[in-house]
């Protein structure tokens, strides 16, 4: 554990092993909204279910702020001895140290594993203190950095208020893109597909009637109602997605039945069925007005049931339901042409090396160019026939 009183303020950062170091009503009493995957339920069954494995990079040190005993602010961290599982690709920055002779790993990531999606990062309630504490917990994740040896702190997908607080020196904050959809009010899909280009309403449509020609039952499950046998084949087609990929299917199976269990009403998967089981699944979480697209798995080859499942049942979903945003996921262009426009992601980072901060510094001038370049070129691919603004 380390401890590190904050000058001037009577505040203890102290760095624990596990999420269950505090109980989950006073870290949930941290939460300004319902943004399910910084919930004690969701971090504590990444835990429970043996998700997070110290042979793969992931050991738990979630950040805790006390003041006389009670926790006040409180951040999801670990220790990381890789850079898997954060979508914030930093492969280069550690190459770079290898190449010196200089450490890397281990480094601290305040983010929340296996998940590109944006979220409060430094939890700290929202009464009139709350802007005082998050500046005190940053600077003693500074602090904490600074003591330990580590050679960064590294925040990932922040909310507007994080990165504001993180914007300056010696943070090196960052962006990147994501697709996502916001909605405006549309009462149905067939009245956003109004807003469409004429080509593009055509093309949707026809990629959902290939979905429909395969026969298929597909439908829409909430957690409660998901069977056991049912998480079973749900969670099969996750592991050989990531299987056929050459990839680590890190979550395990008991995860999807503790996030069921604990967040069923967050927690929803969209199912096709043949005549002898589910053959395909997308996984979702929900929050605070926005649908989340996790994880998708197919048993087989059938044309437009991907963009089905994981992204035209998500809109219907979302505008059933009169939710404000659909995040269907990190990367991929082919979002934009089904409404999913361009919205910037935010990170920061602190690197205690003098010599590679200035250098990194430089280098994500250079990367923030490129990608404003990228963003005017993507201009063009709006479906929208009046593009909506930039978030």
């Amino acid at each position: 554990m380390s401890d590190i009183t904050q000058p001037h303020q009577p505040l203890l950062l102290e760095a624990r092993d596990s999420i269950h170091a505090v109980p989950a009503a006073e870290w949930d009493a941290l939460l300004v909204d319902d943004h399910p995957f910084v919930r004690h339920a969701f971090l504590a069954a990444l835990e429970d279910s043996g998700s997070l494995r110290r042979e793969l990079g992931w050991t738990p040190m979630p950040l805790l702020m006390r003041e006389a005993g009670r926790t006040v602010a409180a951040a999801p961290a670990y220790l990381k001895t890789n850079s898997h599982g954060e979508f914030v690709f930093d492969w280069a920055w550690a190459d770079a140290y290898r190449r010196h002779g200089l450490p890397y790993y281990p480094k601290l990531l305040v983010a929340v594993p296996y998940t590109p999606a944006t979220g409060p990062r430094l939890l700290v309630g929202n009464d009139a203190g709350a802007v005082q504490r998050r500046h005190a917990l940053r600077r003693a994740i500074e602090q904490l950095v600074a003591r330990t040896g580590l050679s960064g702190a590294h925040l990932n997908f922040l909310c507007a208020d994080d990165a504001a607080a993180l914007a300056h020196d010696p943070w090196l904050p960052r962006f990147d893109w994501q697709y996502h959809f916001d909605n405006p009010g549309y009462r149905d899909f067939d009245e956003l597909l109004a807003d469409f280009s004429h080509k593009k309403r055509k093309n949707i449509r026809a990629e959902r009637r290939q979905a429909r020609e395969h026969g298929l039952s597909i439908e829409w499950r909430d957690g409660p109602e998901l069977s056991e046998a049912d998480l079973d084949a749900v969670h099969a087609l996750y592991e050989d997605t990531f299987e056929r990929k050459g990839n680590t299917a890190a979550l395990t199976r008991g995860f999807f039945s503790l996030v069921c269990e604990r967040m069923g009403g967050q927690f929803h998967v969209a199912l096709a069925r043949d005549g002898q089981g589910i053959v395909a699944a997308a996984v979702y979480f929900s929050g605070s007005g926005i649908l989340y697209g996790r994880y998708y798995g197919c048993a087989g080859e059938y044309r437009g049931l991907h963009f089905e499942l994981c992204y035209y049942q998500g809109l219907e979903y979302v505008l059933a339901q009169g939710l404000r945003r659909f995040e269907p996921g990190a990367q991929g262009e082919h979002k934009i042409a089904r409404g999913f426009l361009p919205t910037r992601t935010r990170s920061a980072h602190l690197i205690a090396h003098p010599g590679f901060r200035a250098a990194i510094r430089r280098s994500l001038r250079e990367e923030a160019s490129a990608l404003n370049g990228y963003r005017s070129q993507l201009e063009g691919l709006s479906p929208f026939r009046q593009e909506s603004p930039e978030n």
